[in-house]
């Protein structure tokens, strides 16, 4: 087998991909925008090549086109950098905390964050001692309303977008005790808003149950959502004020600054307080 020299960098094997790169990197270059030709002559490649390759890439707006026959980098390179440093952060910051809960309670803990009409696992810390087998792996995705931490999502939604979402899906369900239903959502995600916590009673998969509090970041903004999952019949109502408080831990951590203000987290996120408090059940 061929060994392959550290300091030598790693070409894509596919060429496209090689000259994308490589027009991002010029494009990275300068802050002001570049004309095609100068960009042509930095990379080496055809007028037509390169023109070609960032109308693509414009499409995708990884590009901006300021004016014709200029280039510059865009926007959505930003959002995915700022969505990538924000599960970095957020789990650097939870990774202590949820090994901490796991051991107290010996089951499941997960981190996870929305990504559209889905939520993403992002961490976990369990055992082979819990006694469940984990079927969702990190990297992972969910949709929002089968879950205890899509729940928390959802419920930040005005009903406007909670109906667009219901639309998009089709609220389709796994198993017998999914939510498909509309009403029977809007339901659920008003006591989400009511208590700052959710729930999934087997709607992803059958035998499993789950609990979510929510994480918040510096501008009181939901980033992440953190559960505990267990068998059905062993989950502990009394675990979710150690759930909060290792939620609590971390948005802490994230330069969340709670007030006094007797709200749910949730209506915190939607009204501007900043709290984080455990609600009686």
């Amino acid at each position: 087998m061929k060994k392959i020299d550290p300091g030598i960098p790693i070409k894509p094997s596919v060429q496209v991909l090689e000259r994308m790169f490589t027009l991002i990197d010029v494009l990275a270059s300068r802050e002001d925008a570049i004309s095609l030709k100068e960009i042509s002559e930095k990379t080496g490649l055809h007028p037509s090549t390169t023109h070609r390759i960032l109308n693509d890439l414009t499409i995708g707006r990884f590009v901006d086109r300021p004016e014709s026959g200029s280039y510059r980098l865009g926007m959505r390179l930003l959002e995915l950098g700022n969505l990538v440093k924000a599960r970095l952060s957020v789990r650097d910051a939870a990774l202590a905390p949820m090994r901490n809960l796991h051991k107290l309670i010996q089951q499941p803990v997960n981190l996870s964050m929305r990504q559209g009409d889905e939520i993403v696992y992002v961490e976990r810390a369990y055992s082979e001692r819990s006694g469940m087998q984990v079927v969702r792996a990190i990297g992972g995705r969910a949709p929002l309303h089968l879950t205890s931490t899509g729940k928390l999502f959802l419920a930040l939604d005005d009903p406007q977008r909670v109906r667009a979402y219901a639309t998009r899906t089709g609220l389709a369900g796994h198993t017998r005790n999914s939510i498909t239903q509309l009403p029977v959502l809007e339901r659920e995600l008003a006591k989400a808003r009511q208590y700052g916590t959710a729930r999934d009673n087997e709607e992803l998969e059958l035998g499993v149950r789950c609990m979510a509090a929510g994480v918040y970041d510096d501008q009181a903004k939901l980033v992440a959502g953190l559960s505990i999952s267990a068998p059905a019949d062993r989950l502990d109502e009394g675990w979710m004020a150690k759930l909060q408080a290792t939620a609590q831990e971390i948005s802490l951590a994230l330069g969340y600054v709670p007030t006094k203000v007797p709200t749910s987290p949730l209506s915190s996120s939607l009204h501007g307080s900043e709290v984080l408090h455990t609600p009686v059940e």
